[in-house]
Order: structure tokens, then C-alpha cells, then sequence
């Protein structure tokens, strides 16, 4: 699917951000976990990294453990993608993402990358906006409201960790294929709905519901048997 091209500024007042960022700068980022928890025996054993190149174009790039010793390659490639000037963008990444990885980078005794970036947590202007409106606020509601994304036979995030062990111990690698596809599609819509709000914001009516523009229905089709 295609948001199109997106504008050489992006328009950052829906986050309460006073100067507008350039679309090389933002790096959209997701992980995925041995759980939910969180605390030091959480591992982040994929890392997703999208973001906007000079001439338009949108770069996806994935990394994954197939090793547990995996973990401080995977770190140290990932902290290469990340500049000075970069600006991370995430759904609920403050809270859940960036601390876990901050703690990996601890226990791996790396340094650092992500303190002292920005960070555009698009969760939290979707929850001023639609708080109370939506039956939620979850990135899988704010896709299909906002770029009427409906996806299908989508692995849920829950058995991303089964998926990934079994592999580990020699399973089949199809579960652990759907999870990639998840973790792509994620970041494809948290670029969408930065590019939204940022229209949004930029709109002259400041109306959310007249002005925003949802094009079409992509139902997304993660089907088990292709």
C-alpha cells in the first residue's frame, strides 16, 4: 500500500511539537518480544525500522535473531541505522520499545543510541483525539479508522514469542513468516498515520472529521496457505 509521497517537512503540531521535522530525520521503529512484561528477562528479538529516503521512497528493514548469541549483532546493527539528528517515531514505543531496547543495550554492556533522540509516540495524539470515540485506541483501530486498513489472517502479536521459539528449536519457519509480515505491516501504518496527522494538522478547517480524506479500504491478506 502506498501513502504517497510525503511532504520535505513534516508537520509536527498534532504532537504539540513546535517546529516541523524533515521526513529523512524520522526512523518509524517496532519490536517484538519474548513477552509483554517487560524487566530484564523480556528480549527484543526482532527490531523493524522503516523510514523515508531523499528521494521519496519508503525503506523497510528488518532484523531478526535465528540465535539466542544473535542478540548483540542485532543491537549493534540496528544502533548503525540511528543518527545524532534522528527522530524515532513509534505506537506506544515510550512506554514499551525504547525502554526495553535501552535495557538490552545495558545488559549487552552497549551503548546507548536512543537516548537524546526525539520521539514521536503517535499514540498519544490518537488518544487525544479519539479517546472515547473509537472502541479504543490500539494501532490495529487506528489503521482501520484512519487509512481503513482491515488485515486478515494477521498472526496476533500474542503468539509472535511461540512463533519464534518454535523456529529456534527447529520448527517450521511459516509462523515465524506471518509474524515478519506483522511487524511490516505495523510499520507501514504507524508512516500512514504520521502522515494523517500531520495533514490534520496542516488542514486550514482544523476539523478532524470533515477534513480528513480516507481513500479507500486495503484489506491486508496474511493467509496461512501462500
Amino acid at each position: 500500500m502506498d501513502w504517497g509521497r510525503p511532504s520535505p517537512l513534516i508537520d509536527t503540531s498534532f504532537a504539540r511539537w513546535e517546529a516541523p521535522v524533515a521526513h529523512q530525520r524520522l526512523l518509524h521503529f517496532d519490536t517484538e518480544t519474548t513477552g509483554l512484561a517487560g524487566g530484564t528477562g523480556t528480549r527484543a528479538w526482532m527490531i523493524g525500522a522503516a523510514d523515508w529516503l531523499a528521494d521519496g521512497r519508503f525503506r523497510l528493514r528488518q532484523l531478526t535473531m535465528t540465535t539466542m548469541g544473535a542478540e548483540s549483532a542485532m543491537l549493534q546493527t540496528f544502533a548503525r541505522w540511528l543518527q545524532s539528528d534522528t527522530v524515532l517515531v513509534s505506537y506506544n514505543g515510550k512506554c514499551y520499545d525504547s525502554p526495553l531496547l535501552k535495557t538490552r543495550y545495558r545488559l549487552a554492556r552497549l551503548p546507548d543510541p536512543l537516548t537524546g533522540l526525539g520521539h514521536l509516540d503517535l499514540l498519544h495524539p490518537v488518544r487525544r483525539h479519539w479517546k472515547g470515540v473509537w472502541e479504543n485506541c490500539r494501532l490495529a483501530t487506528a489503521e482501520r479508522e484512519l487509512l481503513g486498513v482491515v488485515r486478515e489472517y494477521d498472526l496476533p502479536g500474542s503468539e509472535a514469542p511461540a512463533a519464534w521459539l518454535s523456529y529456534l528449536r527447529g520448527g517450521s519457519a511459516l509462523n515465524l513468516r506471518r509474524v515478519l509480515a506483522h511487524n511490516a505491516q505495523d510499520l507501514k501504518s504507524v508512516a500512514g498515520v504520521l502522515l494523517h496527522m500531520a495533514s490534520l494538522a496542516a488542514s486550514p478547517c482544523g476539523d478532524t472529521k470533515s477534513c480528513f480524506d480516507r481513500p479507500r479500504i486495503d484489506v491486508v491478506c496474511d493467509c496461512p496457505n501462500r
